[in-house]
């Protein structure tokens, strides 16, 4: 485990949930769980598609923030790597074994850059996004600086709305300006369709990456007729992988919440009408829950309030129940309506987050869990990495 304490100072109950061995019943809430069977079924499912259709897949980080499921991804799905939306994110995965790194993000900071271009001296390939002529001259002359090379994707905005530029010829404009810059290389395009991720209609989603296919396509075209190619076209989310993955133009995706699963992801269907958690994928990641009162017959209450999950996409549901429900959280209690009186104090519920990535972040450890037993416990490597 890469911690930074002691393994003898650590105490069930005080600074780590569990330990390796203990009996899935004896965890202590709330804490993050991971179904060890879910998630691999999960990791390996994504890393067979990428073999079919012949492309690569760099995982999501920042869903995780976890060097153990990172290393697990490449072991099990074979992934290139790992995409990051922070430098200090990026260095937490770069310190751990990974060495195929992209910043899918700009870094613009003068200190966020010197540092960007620091990491390649710890052994890996590392790469970031651009948008904006004046940033490869800022990146260029950190990585001079440092003796370094930074590679370089120009960012595209295919529908999200957020960075990326929009035209051709501001991407060939851009590459250009890359390729003749010391200390960077131009490898490819960044195309992530974030805003239609969460679409529940198959078609809708499907429509909405034939616009991105096409604009990526024009760019991938003007850039060949000036003599530069991409190593990388890099885009697909967990809600669009299929589209990207088929179309003939992406050649890497860029899933993340396929391997953990939360609520708001699986609402969304596929080409059958069928919610994507109920079949496509497993819900491997868990919010453990232990009922702490019960003073009101027809309401119970937990210890999973809003310290230790995101809520921006809803409130969580209560996996494999559906005589009971969760309705309402404050800072340290969450409410479950019980009806009928089926609950007692404590006993242990697993709610799937509405949203995982934010609400990873609010941890310190993932309890694996196998069988009913604790296999491993991980720490969420990059927790709080956000600069």
């Amino acid at each position: 485990m890469d911690i930074r304490i002691d393994p003898e100072e650590l105490e069930v109950g005080y600074n780590i949930p569990a330990m390796v061995g203990m009996d899935e019943a004896d965890i202590q809430t709330p804490c993050l769980v991971l179904d060890l069977d879910a998630l691999e079924r999960n990791i390996i499912k994504m890393g067979n598609f990428a073999k079919q259709v012949g492309i690569r897949h760099r995982v999501h980080g920042k869903m995780h923030k976890s060097v153990d499921v990172a290393l697990l991804q490449e072991r099990l799905g074979g992934s290139c790597g790992v995409c990051c939306q922070k430098v200090s994110e990026a260095e937490a995965f770069v310190r751990g074994g990974i060495k195929d790194v992209l910043v899918s993000n700009q870094v613009r900071d003068p200190a966020k850059i010197d540092r960007l271009a620091r990491l390649p001296k710890l052994g890996a390939r590392v790469i970031c996004c651009v948008d904006d002529l004046a940033n490869v001259t800022e990146l260029s002359a950190a990585s001079t600086t440092h003796g370094t090379q930074i590679e370089c994707l120009v960012e595209i905005d295919c529908g999200a709305g957020r960075c990326g530029v929009q035209t051709t010829a501001d991407v060939v404009e851009i590459a250009g300006a890359i390729d003749a810059s010391e200390g960077l290389k131009f490898s490819g395009l960044q195309a992530y369709q974030g805003a239609i991720q969460h679409l529940s209609d198959y078609n809708k989603r499907k429509a909405k990456i034939e616009v991105a296919v096409t604009m990526v396509a024009d760019a991938v075209a003007g850039l060949r007729a000036v003599g530069l190619f991409c190593d990388i076209v890099g885009g697909g989310g967990t809600g669009s992988y299929i589209f990207e993955g088929e179309s003939g133009v992406y050649n890497e995706l860029q899933c993340g919440s396929y391997a953990f699963m939360d609520a708001d992801y699986g609402q969304i269907l596929d080409n059958k009408g069928k919610r994507i958690d109920q079949g496509e994928w497993q819900n491997a990641l868990f919010l453990l829950t232990s009922v702490m009162s019960h003073a009101k017959p027809e309401k119970a209450i937990c210890d999973a309030g809003l310290k230790v999950q995101s809520v921006d996409s809803g409130l969580p549901f209560i996996f494999g129940r559906d005589d009971i429900k969760y309705v309402k959280c404050t800072d340290e209690h969450g409410v479950i309506d019980d009806p009928d009186g089926v609950l007692n104090v404590g006993d242990k519920l697993k709610l799937v987050p509405g949203h995982c990535d934010p609400t990873c972040n609010l941890h310190d450890w993932y309890v694996a869990v196998r069988n009913g037993k604790v296999e491993a416990l991980w720490p969420v490597t990059a927790r709080g990495k956000a600069y």
